[in-house]
C-alpha cells in the first residue's frame, strides 16, 4: 500500500515538474518540439521508469534512423508503453494521442508544445483533419508514433488493428517500423493503478516500405505488420 501511494504520487509530481520544464524549454524551441521532446519528455519518462523500478532492454536498435521520417507502430499493453517508447527510440517522434489528454491542464499544453497530435476518435471529420496534420508533419521531416490497436489490450494479447495509421503511411509515403513491447502488461494492467517492478523488452522490426500498397491492399499491409508483432510477442522476457 505504501509503495502504491508513493509511486502514484511520485509520477504525478514528476509529470507536473516536467510539464513546467517543457513550457520553459518551448520558449527556446524553434524546431517543432524537438527540444521539448528530448529535454522534457524523454527525461520525464526516464525518471518515472527509474522510480518505478523498471528496466528496459532494447533489441535491433540499429534499425532506427532518426534522420528519416517514418511511422513507428507499436502494440499497446499498458500506460507504461509511453514511457518505454520515449526512452527506447532515439527519435524526435510525435505521438498521435487522444484529444482528451490534450485538455489536461499543464500536461496537455506541454504535449502540444512538443508537437504531439490530438485526435478525436468519435468524430470522423476531425479525425481525418488530425491525420492530415500528421501527414504534413511527416512530409516536413518528423516521425510519428501510432498505436494501431487504438487502445490498450486487456490481457496483453494483440488486438485487431485500426486502419487510420496505415492510411496515414500511404498518404505520407513513408516506411512503417513495427515496434513490439513485451512485458508492460505485467507492470501495469489496463484499469489498474498498481505498478510492479520488472523488465520490459522492446523489439524493433525492419522498416516496411508502403510503395507496393494502396487503399485497396491496405489490409495486406496491416496483416504484415500484425504478423511481425505476433511473432515477437510469442517470445518471453
Amino acid at each position: 500500500m505504501i509503495r502504491f501511494v508513493f509511486l502514484n504520487l511520485a509520477i504525478a509530481l514528476l509529470t507536473i515538474l516536467f510539464s513546467i520544464i517543457a513550457l520553459v524549454v518551448s520558449l527556446f524551441d524553434r524546431k517543432g518540439g524537438r527540444l521539448v521532446h528530448f529535454s522534457a519528455a524523454v527525461p520525464w519518462a526516464r525518471a518515472i521508469l527509474a522510480v518505478s523500478g523498471i528496466k528496459v532492454r532494447i533489441e535491433e536498435i540499429e534499425r532506427v534512423d532518426g534522420t528519416v521520417p517514418r511511422i513507428y507502430m507499436s502494440n499497446h499493453q499498458s500506460a507504461f508503453d509511453i514511457f518505454v517508447l520515449l526512452v527506447s527510440l532515439p527519435v524526435d517522434f510525435k505521438f498521435i494521442m487522444k484529444e482528451e489528454l490534450m485538455k489536461i491542464p499543464l500536461f496537455g499544453f506541454a504535449c502540444r508544445r512538443a508537437g504531439y497530435i490530438g485526435i478525436v476518435r468519435d468524430d470522423p471529420r476531425k479525425a481525418v483533419k488530425s491525420m492530415e496534420r500528421a501527414a504534413e508533419r511527416i512530409r516536413r521531416g518528423a516521425s510519428v508514433l501510432v498505436f494501431p490497436e487504438g487502445t490498450r489490450s486487456e490481457d496483453g494479447q494483440l488486438q485487431s488493428f485500426k486502419k487510420g495509421g496505415f492510411h496515414l503511411a500511404l498518404r505520407a509515403g513513408c516506411d512503417i517500423v513495427p515496434v513490439t513491447i513485451i512485458g508492460t502488461s505485467k507492470i501495469m494492467r489496463k484499469g489498474s493503478f498498481r505498478i510492479n517492478a520488472g523488465e520490459v523488452r522492446v523489439m524493433v522490426g525492419l522498416p516496411v516500405s508502403v510503395e507496393e500498397y494502396n487503399k485497396q491492399s491496405v489490409g495486406d499491409l496491416m496483416r504484415r505488420i500484425q504478423a511481425e508483432m505476433i511473432s515477437h510477442l510469442k517470445m518471453q522476457v
